[in-house]
């Protein structure tokens, strides 16, 4: 039930920002993300924007196909086709557009450092998911995929933080940059603690195994 509903709130922020394109082709700059940006609009930022949201969502609905295990299962060669596809719209749209944007990031430099972060980070994490694939460590492969797409899902995160924010009034200063950085550090913490958790559990479960084997192999020596 949790997986089907962040899925849904992911198609339906894709949707959202599809719907805004209205807004975008030709710019609108009485819009909400556009407001303001007249200015450096016209140098790289223009087409870094233009970029950024095509490739954002395409790499979000791609991910969200790769990350399904029944789908891994039943089309391992489109699996591939694809795997292939999300790593090149991330190395090759997504993170430089996304780098090229952070640096006029409408919340400050505290924003844009972690937009910059987060940019990087989603590369390393994609680049690392390719190797480990074409390693065939498969175990690793989805791991570092799964972390790739919780970072290009901070853009789902970012706009619920906002909707929250909003209900309960937050309009400090400091909201929208802290929400740069909670927008992708909390899931890759929280997938993180989970990663530690099964490692753990797995961990107990192999140490009594273990004992009960030695006490089974130990011969019995009676006393002299």
């Amino acid at each position: 039930m949790l997986t089907l509903l962040a899925g849904a709130l992911v198609i339906k922020v894709i949707l959202s920002v599809v719907s805004n394109y209205q807004y975008y082709f030709p710019p609108d700059f009485t819009s909400d993300f556009l407001h303001g940006r007249e200015r450096h609009f016209l140098g790289v930022y223009k087409g870094a924007f233009y970029t950024h949201i095509l490739s954002g969502p395409a790499a979000l609905v791609v991910g969200l196909v790769l990350i399904g295990e029944r789908f891994r299962r039943r089309f391992p060669s489109w699996h591939r086709r694809l795997g292939r596809f999300q790593v090149a719209c991330v190395l090759l749209l997504v993170t430089p557009s996304g780098l090229a944007m952070a640096h006029h990031a409408a919340a400050g430099p505290i924003a844009a450092v972690g937009l910059a972060a987060l940019a990087i980070a989603t590369a390393i994490c994609v680049a690392l998911g390719a190797w480990e694939a074409a390693k065939r460590r498969l175990a690793d492969h989805r791991r570092w995929m799964w972390r790739c797409y919780l970072l290009l899902c901070s853009a789902v995160v970012i706009r619920v933080i906002g909707g929250l924010a909003t209900v309960i009034g937050a309009d400090a200063p400091w909201v929208d940059p802290l929400a740069t950085w909670i927008s992708w550090l909390a899931p890759l913490a929280a997938f993180e603690l989970r990663e530690w958790i099964r490692r753990e559990s797995r961990v107990v479960r192999v140490r009594p195994t273990t004992s009960l084997r030695r006490t089974e192999t130990t011969p019995y020596v009676s006393a002299p």
